[in-house]
């Protein structure tokens, strides 16, 4: 496979900068042509929910360095492919040719509002950490809608801020990802700190215009100074509309990061596993991953055997100044098969095994994830 004379990458994320990164890295020359969206260029997103809701001297340490890759930039969303004369089309008007292209476009918020409804505050992009920082200054109460780890995020930095918080699902904390074992205790450890959690009995609606509260199924309604959903995300997919590429869940790549068009392939919070026999596909919107794709993706831009699976089961969260480290396939079933520690004082290390890698889980205990990793290893 001859090397391409242009690469275009399509979304400045970690999995688009690991990419370009990665290809310079691999000795190509040629013209490397970033395309993104959001004016604040290329910055680490996993602190947004964490230290810069918090502080905001903290952004300075946001930006990723990409001087030295000799990359042209796009400062316009991408709004359609063509991939018969193989062109990107930008917003503001621009066809951008490619000899293989690169979608790392990444995930949107998923929204609850209705149409024309206002208020709804998300936390995906600087700009959103910003709003949502400027607005917990003033605020006495908050609603987070989803106990994910991005909802349990905020609802830490809400309440470290000395805001009421009051997080709304209609499942228990984590209970999706780590199972019913941790679930209970990461409840536990919230409602120590005054951290209020409601399981509503279905989906909940957003009231007001701007938004003021919640309604809940049983036809409640919670109000709070601040309402802010975080309720999952949905691959950033529209400016591939009509190519086939993708579907509900994102883009299909394989095991190299391609997709099912010459010359396509696609990396991070956009694309999903092409699953086996047998199993469910579903995205992995972790950083890990992100940055594993990157580099597959890479590789197999320039025709080279991938480094490693495109794949990284790798994720670590704070809450409330509770560290959790994960390292294995996700979710987890049933209760740990062992647990070193005590899990009630925060210290300790859970293990689940199956068919295939185990999971652990460094629940509080501060382990460096290298060490985690190697729990993982026969």
């Amino acid at each position: 496979m001859n090397r391409p004379d242009a690469v275009v990458i399509v979304g400045e994320s970690i999995a688009g900068l690991t990419a370009a990164r990665e290809l310079r890295r691999r000795g190509y020359a040629g013209s490397l042509t970033m395309i993104g969206r959001d004016p604040e260029g290329a910055y680490a997103r996993p602190p947004l929910s964490k230290e810069v809701l918090r502080e905001a001297t903290y952004e300075a340490h946001l930006s990723y360095s990409h001087a030295d890759l000799d990359l042209a930039h796009v400062r316009s969303a991408a709004v359609g492919l063509d991939a018969s004369s193989r062109t990107v089309t930008t917003a503001d008007g621009r066809f951008v040719p490619y000899d293989a292209l690169l979608i790392a476009t990444g995930a949107d918020a998923r929204r609850l509002a209705r149409p024309a409804q206002t208020g709804e505050l998300v936390l995906r992009t600087l700009a959103d950490a910003r709003l949502i920082r400027r607005r917990i200054e003033c605020a006495r109460s908050a609603i987070v809608v989803g106990a994910g780890f991005l909802g349990l995020e905020v609802a830490s930095a809400c309440s470290a801020c000395g805001v009421e918080v009051t997080v709304v699902d209609s499942e228990l904390p984590l209970l999706r990802h780590l199972g019913p074992f941790v679930s209970e205790h990461v409840g536990a450890h919230l409602t120590r700190h005054g951290v209020r959690l409601i399981q509503a009995a279905g989906h909940v609606h957003l009231v007001g215009d701007p938004v003021t509260g919640v309604a809940l199924p049983d036809g409640s309604t919670q109000s709070a100074d601040l309402v802010i959903t975080c309720a999952g995300d949905v691959p950033a997919v529209a400016w591939l509309s009509g190519t086939g590429l993708a579907d509900s869940l994102g883009v299909a790549i394989d095991e190299q990061c391609s997709t099912s068009i010459p010359g396509v392939y696609a990396a991070g919070d956009v694309a999903y596993l092409t699953p086996g026999t047998g199993e469910r596909a579903s995205r992995a919107p972790f950083w890990s991953n992100a940055v594993a794709q990157g580099k597959v993706a890479a590789a197999s831009i320039l025709g080279e055997p991938r480094p490693h699976p495109p794949k990284d089961d790798y994720f670590w969260t704070e809450i409330l100044g509770l560290p959790i480290k994960v390292v294995g396939p996700l979710p987890v079933n049933g209760d740990p098969t062992s647990i070193e520690g005590d899990v009630d004082a925060g210290d300790a290390v859970l293990r689940w095994e199956s068919s295939g890698a185990p999971t652990v889980v460094a629940y509080g205990r501060k382990i460096p994830v290298g060490r985690l990793r190697t729990m993982t290893t026969p």
